[in-house]
């Protein structure tokens, strides 16, 4: 039994009465009104609100080697990517800031995206308590991405905009690629919270990692940590239920299938290259690919080989660490 504070108490309490609003295939965002570290996201029905969050685990990657190994990794990066460098000299922004939590779903999509196509991005970790750093604009969701200055919003809408600037022939109607992106929003998502705060020590363990990287006081990330994992556990259960969700494991493991079933034998849904669909399956489940449900996922069902050619495809982060 895990003993949690009263003023905890109180927090998940409060969290429960302030819940988080993400809208799947419409908004592609996330709100967030006290401290909710990690959920789901609500149905394309606007009628109901479902208590939401931001989840997931950065993908770090670093390794010492001689310059000729990185030129040998910078091409086999590039072939993986089928994308010659010149596919982006027609769009070359000066400045790219994401505003984002670094667990939300979304969020990732977006950065899946901008890694992909070697955008470079800043990123601007949002407090969930007081979310100062968005307090510039009438939009109270991340993620927020500038560029040069431009509001775009909604994660869907932000990817649209973006890949029309870098490849303005990009079929963004094609019914295949479509059906899969609005799949991600409207099912995959939803199986993820119940999965990750499956269990008190799952809960902690997510909790763990979001309160550590993110924009949290010592103060902040005692309670958010011990009160938001005791919520969000007795919260994936009512996600659970609104759902009809009876297992868990075995709901994210059908899901893991249904998408490569849909791969239908090809390495990627885009074919040899991903697209757009590809980078926000993988962009929602890179996150959760470190915890006890993401290493279930790959463990027990056939979506292995495609996640490791996706983190081949992918690649390093573009991001840019500012030099304060």
């Amino acid at each position: 039994m895990i003993r949690v504070n009263s003023r905890a108490i109180l927090v998940g309490r409060a969290l429960l009465n302030n819940s988080t609003t993400i809208s799947g295939a419409v908004s592609g965002g996330a709100t967030i009104n006290r401290v909710i570290p990690f959920a789901t996201c609500s149905t394309s029905n606007h009628q109901s609100r479902n208590l939401v969050g931001r989840f997931g685990l950065s993908n770090p990657f670093l390794a010492q080697c001689s310059y000729a190994a990185v030129a040998t990794s910078l091409a086999q990066d590039i072939q993986a990517k089928g994308l010659p460098h010149s596919e982006n000299e027609g769009f070359n922004p000066k400045e790219v800031v994401l505003f984002q939590y670094e667990a939300c779903p979304f969020c990732n999509k977006v950065k899946a995206f901008l890694d992909y196509y070697d955008l470079p991005y800043r990123v601007v970790e949002v407090n969930p308590m007081n979310k100062k750093e968005i307090k510039w604009s009438d939009y109270k969701k991340v993620p927020i991405l500038t560029v040069d200055g431009e509001q775009m919003v909604d994660s869907s809408d932000i990817i649209n905009k973006l890949v029309i600037k870098i490849r303005p022939d990009y079929d963004l109607n094609a019914d295949e690629e479509k059906k899969w992106r609005e799949w991600v929003d409207n099912h995959l998502v939803h199986v993820l919270s119940p999965n990750i705060y499956r269990t008190v020590a799952e809960a902690l363990e997510s909790f763990e990692y979001i309160t550590t990287q993110g924009n949290f006081s010592l103060y902040e990330r005692l309670v958010a940590k011990y009160g938001g994992a005791a919520a969000m556990y007795f919260v994936s259960k009512k996600l659970k239920k609104r759902h009809n969700i009876t297992d868990e494991r075995a709901a994210l493991y059908g899901a893991a299938e249904q998408w490569v079933d849909a791969l239908n034998g090809r390495k990627f849904l885009g074919g040899l290259n991903p697209n757009l669909a590809d980078l926000a399956v993988f962009g929602v489940l890179r996150p959760i690919r470190h915890l006890k449900s993401g290493r279930d996922m790959v463990e027990h069902t056939r979506i292995g080989k495609w996640f490791s050619d996706m983190d081949l495809a992918v690649g390093q982060s573009s991001r840019v660490i500012a030099n304060n």
